[in-house]
């Protein structure tokens, strides 16, 4: 494909998701519903966290996630903080975009309670286009976040900060300088010795995954809820990365299976699941080791400042984790929640 054609159509696709972004802004159930069949192929593949898992078509995702979503939530509207287009090694188009739902939390959600407050609920989301068409999408909702804000919290505490994730420090994450093709050569080649590196840690410890080589001295690290935000490499590897290698040392993830993708200064990537490991060492967010082994569905973004990555939004499918141990989070809420 010429250069020229490729940047068309990466700008087409990136248009497309804009759109979706803004007509559940405005959020009127008959237009996102049309927007969505739209959008998606009738043969779309559509995977959705836990519980949900691998949804029928976009009809589905509609009336047995999005609406129900937007029923318990009736002024609901989306805020996108970053949106990039960008292709693949092997020539796949991807968008990928975080952001919020937003809304005041009127009636409980897969048995959350309602709060009658606002309430934002974390998202990532990736959506994979061929022919004009999204054949492909991959999401992770923060339902755990939704837990924390109505005090129906079920899981051990975060050892990071929770807090609301905040959008791209520089503020341009949605709208950035015409495509530069050097710079978004350079964004992918960083994050991607970046992540080879982190998986030189099995067999060669600590200092060949070279941080202090790819991370910015003042890096920010925004994990999901029930893991939590980590500030500075250090507060990265206390908060985060030390108490994953211990839980899970014989983690594999290898890059070149999933997904990379940039765009300018972001880079995303995202496998469906893109890690396997076994819960053993000191186990793993208060799970006793048990040499279970799990699979861990992880969509990641990035932001490169020069050559290193300043900020990394990342969200894991927490829930399937525990689903996968035999862990029933949702009964637990729900024990919690027996006193209201």
């Amino acid at each position: 494909m010429q250069t020229d054609t490729i940047q068309k159509q990466l700008h087409e696709c990136k248009q497309k998701i804009k759109n979706l972004s803004q007509i559940q802004y405005d959020f009127e159930p008959d237009k996102v519903e049309k927007c969505l069949l739209d959008l998606f192929a009738t043969t779309a593949k559509v995977q959705l966290c836990f519980p949900f898992e691998n949804l029928a078509n976009a009809a589905a995702l509609f009336s047995e996630a999005i609406m129900p979503l937007y029923q318990s939530m009736p002024d609901m509207e989306r805020r996108d903080t970053i949106i990039l287009s960008g292709v693949t090694d092997n020539g796949k188009v991807w968008v990928g975009c975080c952001g919020y739902y937003c809304g005041t939390f009127e009636k409980a959600w897969l048995d959350i309670p309602a709060t009658h407050h606002i309430a934002s609920l974390r998202f990532h989301e990736f959506y994979q286009f061929e022919n004009d068409k999204v054949i492909e999408y991959q999401a992770i909702w923060d339902i755990p976040e939704l837990m924390l804000q109505a005090k129906a919290w079920p899981l051990a505490p975060s050892l990071g900060r929770e807090w609301q994730v905040p959008a791209p420090a520089t503020l341009d994450g949605i709208e950035r300088a015409i495509y530069d093709r050097v710079q978004t050569k350079q964004t992918k080649n960083i994050v991607n010795d970046m992540c080879c590196a982190l998986g030189n840690y099995a067999d060669f410890g600590l200092k060949a995954m070279q941080l202090d080589t790819y991370w910015h001295p003042k890096c920010s690290w925004y994990g999901p809820s029930g893991i939590g935000t980590g500030r500075t490499i250090k507060g990265f590897r206390d908060w985060h990365q030390i108490p994953f290698l211990n839980g899970l040392p014989d983690r594999v993830g290898d890059p070149s299976k999933g997904h990379l993708f940039a765009d300018n200064n972001y880079a995303a990537f995202t496998a469906w699941p893109g890690m396997y490991m076994t819960v053993s060492g000191s186990g793993w967010l208060g799970i006793a080791p048990a040499d279970q082994k799990i699979n861990m569905r992880s969509l990641d973004f990035w932001r490169v400042e020069g050559k290193l990555i300043r900020e990394n939004w990342v969200l894991v499918d927490l829930l399937s984790v525990y689903d996968q141990l035999g862990i029933d989070v949702f009964a637990r809420m729900r024990e919690f929640n027996k006193a209201r």
